[in-house]
């Protein structure tokens, strides 16, 4: 399995992030593409080569030539609905801004469909994030993980006047994901600054396990920072693969039974569990006592989130119970490749045991797509790309 670990030694932006990947071997163009699907003009994005005490990576740098600074929860969710980005980008992103929304809509009392994102409602802000989570699903990464963030401190300015640091809604973000902060270091207690920014803190409490799993690295990148610090002011991340046996390692399922709750609130519910990090999550149709229709869902999870997915049980089901069991999980290695069929470049998922592949599978989106673009019957792209795909089958993974 293919994950990401990132290194906040000096924090975390949303401009890190997306550089860090970039430099990890994400394809510029290919995210540019996908960033023009979601119909937000006014920027250009380029990458810099960067270096600071001898170490060299990219820093990304979104150029505004039209922008509205501040737009409220409700407008960035349309904007995400309304794009023709895959589904799983379109949940991975909604997430992250809702956490976002939830933790402003605390600092400034208000409904969180109401909150107005300022430095974060910017063209650049939106840029990183959905970046991040485009980056993460062309590199093929199923799991993101992350080490304890260091935070900064001092002063700095922002849209309601002089605010601490960490910033309100980065202390609350992390507080509400129960963050381990990191010890800051003599060099940067000397030298105050913000280090770890609202966006970025949005991006790794939302989609990462914050502990370091054992795994193989395949690639290293550094995101670079804009201020010059007496340190590296960079976030790496780790690109690797967590061996087939180790990947059942601390796993739960989480359970309920449901009787009493509007069967069509399954959907949204199921959406922030994934977003929240869980693995799997699927119902059944059961019968209770008294002949009761009822619902068990059911939630494969790390155990590190069992906290956060209870909370979103309780607070969004009628439940009065979650049962905790823990599980042992032997799963296949899952990487993707891209085939081109004579109507277009399809993604196809490679599933690999003992180091070798043994079955293909074309991306079903990427099919649907191009059917849809060309009235073609989705079968035939899919059957197409299927047969150039198993050419991967027997080869090493």
């Amino acid at each position: 399995m293919k994950i990401a670990f990132f290194d906040p030694f000096s924090g975390a932006s949303g401009d890190m992030i997306l550089g860090s990947l970039i430099d990890a071997g994400l394809p510029l163009n290919t995210l540019k593409n996908e960033l023009s699907k979601l119909q937000l003009g006014g920027y250009q994005i380029r990458v810099e080569g960067a270096g600071q005490h001898g170490i060299h990576g990219s820093r990304v740098v979104v150029d505004v030539t039209e922008d509205v600074h501040s737009r409220t929860w409700s407008q960035i969710r349309e904007m995400i609905a309304g794009s023709t980005l895959d589904e799983e980008i379109k949940t991975a992103a909604t997430a992250i801004f809702e956490r976002l929304a939830i933790a402003e809509s605390k600092i400034h009392a208000a409904e969180p469909d109401t909150v107005h994102f300022h430095e974060v409602g910017g063209v650049d802000a939106i840029v990183d994030i959905c970046g991040a989570c485009i980056g993460l699903a062309l590199l093929g990464i199923e799991d993101v993980y992350s080490g304890p963030p260091q935070v900064g401190s001092g002063f700095a300015n922002s849209a309601h006047g002089i605010i601490p640091i960490p910033a309100p809604a980065t202390a609350e973000l992390l507080a509400n994901a129960q963050v381990a902060i990191a010890r800051p270091l003599p060099a940067m207690q000397d030298n105050p600054a913000e280090l770890l920014t609202p966006t970025g803190a949005a991006i790794l409490t939302t989609i990462a396990t914050f502990e370091r799993p054992a795994f193989v690295p395949t690639a290293i990148g550094y995101g670079f920072g804009q201020k010059e610090l007496p340190w590296p002011n960079a976030l790496r991340v780790w690109i690797g693969e967590v061996d087939d046996a180790a990947e059942g390692d601390g796993e739960i399922v989480l359970e309920t039974n449901i009787d009493d709750m509007n069967p069509q609130f399954f959907e949204l519910v199921s959406e922030r569990l994934f977003a929240a990090g869980a693995l799997d999550v699927w119902l059944t149709p059961v019968t209770m006592k008294r002949g009761r229709p009822a619902t068990v869902i059911s939630i494969l999870s790390p155990a590190s989130k069992q906290l956060t997915l209870e909370n979103i049980l309780v607070t969004n089901t009628s439940t009065l119970g979650v049962r905790a069991i823990p599980v042992t999980r032997v799963k296949a290695a899952r990487s993707f490749e891209t085939v081109a069929t004579r109507w277009g470049d399809v993604r196809v998922k490679l599933r690999s045991w003992n180091g070798r592949v043994i079955d293909v599978a074309p991306e079903y989106a990427d099919c649907a797509e191009i059917a849809s673009r060309l009235d073609l019957p989705v079968r035939e792209i899919w059957n197409e790309a299927h047969r150039i795909g198993e050419s991967f089958v027997g080869r090493k993974s």
